[in-house]
């Protein structure tokens, strides 16, 4: 155990976890998954806030095993290791807020930070603006970690707390089980299910949580965050969970090369759209929101999993942020930006930044 936990905390460590995800999401897109969509926390989030019927955007409704997984996952390697603590109360309205906006701005782009990379290892251009943007936002909340930034410390609480997220997650999966999808019907008992779209697309179930469970595994020891390997490259110059990043979008790029899935150019990229400047706004809106609430929308349900109830408000705020975004016309479509989406995005980061500069414990 020892030498596993030594291994994880390693550049080594790092590198194969990304080299993993990097292979398994090309992978699970081969097995049904969308396109350029093998894993996606924004995106699979969006498709279960569908299937509880919070949004009837009937083409992405889907309970994705694959963040049951992370979940779990995240919460079997805490408990092996001895890291399950639970914990919460730090500023967790703000987080809610926060798990909002970060989702508003990803479904502009259409991606969280892991598809923004997966988008680019097979050939979507588009994908360049969206993370350039994320750069510029978490380059924004470096400067508020500077002028003193700070959500509070977080306290130790009942067990209890840090378990419900993952309960969650598995009454999630007792639905999927109870209220399995009818081919061709769009509703099965409480859940709602994609019959065309991106929804419709995916991997057998069996095979999506195995994969959830495995990345959560690895994940939660290796500390894998998008946010935090640009955070920490901005404010520290430290290159550790970079390392992770970089073997995540080279191990994808190959895999896709092999799977025949690089097709390089902007247009007629799958779920995707070629509004530069929204790819680039709406995922400077969403690295502001992660940065502020201290990771990226996979750490958080990692985070969640190790008994972390403010991460976990964040998850819930991100699943409210898709059910708003679908119902309020904010998220984009290969189309382009919802009618609404630029309105919004204007106002998450006048939200942001208000959240930054009045959360501070000393002055600029």
């Amino acid at each position: 155990m020892q030498g596993m936990k030594n291994f994880f905390a390693s550049k080594w460590g790092i590198i194969s976890v990304g080299a993993v995800i990097g292979i398994l999401a090309p992978l699970l897109q081969k097995w049904g998954n969308p396109g350029n969509m093998g894993v996606c926390v924004a995106c699979f989030e969006r498709d279960i806030a569908g299937a509880l019927g919070l949004h009837r955007a009937a083409v992405v409704q889907y309970m994705r095993p694959e963040i049951i997984g992370f979940v779990l996952g995240s919460l079997v390697a805490a408990y092996l290791f001895g890291e399950f603590r639970s914990r919460a109360g730090s500023a967790p309205i703000v987080r809610f807020i926060l798990g909002v906006f970060a989702m508003i701005g990803a479904l502009v782009f259409l991606g969280c930070p892991w598809r923004a990379m997966l988008r680019l290892s097979a050939g979507d251009w588009n994908a360049l603006f969206g993370i350039a943007g994320l750069i510029v936002g978490i380059w924004i909340g470096t400067i508020f970690f500077r002028l003193g930034y700070n959500l509070g410390r977080s306290q130790k609480t009942y067990s209890s707390v840090g378990w419900l997220l993952p309960l969650v997650m598995v009454g999630f999966l007792v639905l999927m089980f109870i209220f399995p999808q009818v081919q061709g019907e769009p509703k099965s008992g409480v859940l709602f299910y994609s019959i065309k779209g991106p929804g419709a697309m995916h991997a057998p179930v069996l095979i999506s949580l195995l994969v959830g469970l495995g990345i959560g595994f690895l994940a939660q020891r290796s500390r894998f965050c998008t946010m935090g390997a640009f955070r920490d490259l901005i404010l520290f110059k430290q290159t550790h969970l970079f390392f992770g990043i970089c073997a995540l979008l080279l191990a994808a790029f190959i895999t896709n090369f092999i799977l025949g899935q690089f097709h390089p150019g902007f247009a007629h990229q799958p779920v995707a759209h070629t509004m530069e400047l929204w790819n680039f706004l709406g995922m400077v809106l969403a690295g502001l929101a992660f940065a502020l609430a201290g990771g990226c929308p996979g750490r958080q349900l990692f985070l969640a999993g190790e008994g972390d109830g403010d991460a976990a408000v964040f998850v819930l705020g991100m699943i409210v942020g898709a059910a708003f975004a679908h119902n309020f016309g904010l998220a984009s479509s290969p189309k382009g930006i919802g009618p609404h989406g630029a309105a919004a995005v204007v106002i998450g980061l006048l939200v942001c930044l208000f959240i930054g500069f009045t959360m501070r414990k000393k002055s600029a």
